[in-house]
């Protein structure tokens, strides 16, 4: 049978004195001292390979047998510290480990959970509605918790929670992701739009003063086009008038050589 070990990625890390976390932890036991910050190093209590938790296949986790009770409990921490890193700091030059708790919880703890999951949400002034990064770690922090109080009585019922909540942690994360690039892609339209309108304006001002250029050019053609015509009537009323005055001279013309030829052809009396 495989161990239960092998089952998921056994991870320690180094940190802050931790602050409070709805999943419940041992108390913190001293693992060593030392004066030289430098010389500290942080070993891993198990040899196994640095991944992320969420790399782990939960769908390929053997299922896990055992012969007594007391061995499928050890199973069952051995799974639980598997799934809940150990918690290791540094403070004043001691280095501290705090390890996931064991204990199995009763009716009384779940309904202490809850009550301490509204108090921390009133507290740090989590938002009921909408997205809120703060509602979402508190209720990250009360799922780990029950997903290690059902891992101590049923590693595998604990196993599925695991992989349930990473679910939706990649789920989220997708949603995230999503969101994010549709804001980003908002803002490229956004600034596109505006250099659009920057350009549209810039062009239709262009336009507006071509058509006032335009419309100077066309009163300037009108009032060309009225000095010529008056000029043209003028000249054509000298030009009629001076038709005229010749049509009258020549009938007065041809009336009189009419009146000559015709005393000329009358014959004169003897």
């Amino acid at each position: 049978m495989t161990h239960p070990q092998s089952v998921g990625i056994f991870r320690e890390k180094t940190m802050s004195p931790p602050t409070d976390s709805l999943l419940k932890y041992s108390n913190p036991v001293l693992i060593s001292k030392s004066t030289d910050r430098k010389s500290n190093k942080v070993l891993p209590l198990r040899a196994c390979p640095q991944q992320p938790i969420d790399a782990c296949p939960v769908q390929s986790l053997p299922k896990l047998k055992s012969t007594s009770t007391e061995a499928t409990g050890q199973e069952n921490k051995a799974m639980l510290e598997n799934i809940f890193p150990n918690r290791i700091w540094m403070e004043e030059n001691q280095k501290w480990l705090q390890q996931v708790s064991s204990t199995p919880s009763t009716r009384a703890d779940v309904i202490l959970l809850e009550e301490m999951l509204n108090t921390k949400i009133l507290q740090r002034q989590a938002r009921e509605t909408c997205i809120c990064p703060i509602r979402r770690d508190l209720y990250d922090q009360c799922f780990d918790e029950l997903i290690r109080q059902v891992t101590i009585n049923c590693a595998e019922r604990g196993l599925l929670l695991l992989r349930v909540r990473d679910e939706i942690k990649m789920t989220i994360a997708a949603y995230k992701t999503l969101y994010e690039s549709s804001v980003k892609f908002s803002i490229r339209k956004a600034l596109q739009t505006e250099q659009n309108k920057a350009d549209t304006e810039k062009r239709i001002s262009d336009q507006k003063k071509e058509i006032q250029d335009l419309k100077m050019q066309l009163n300037e053609e009108k009032a060309k086009c009225d000095e010529i015509e008056k000029k043209e009537n003028e000249k054509r009323q000298v030009e009629e008038k001076k038709h005229t005055e010749e049509i009258q001279f020549l009938k007065k013309t041809i009336q009189q050589l009419r009146t000559q030829v015709e005393v000329i052809a009358t014959p004169k009396k003897s």
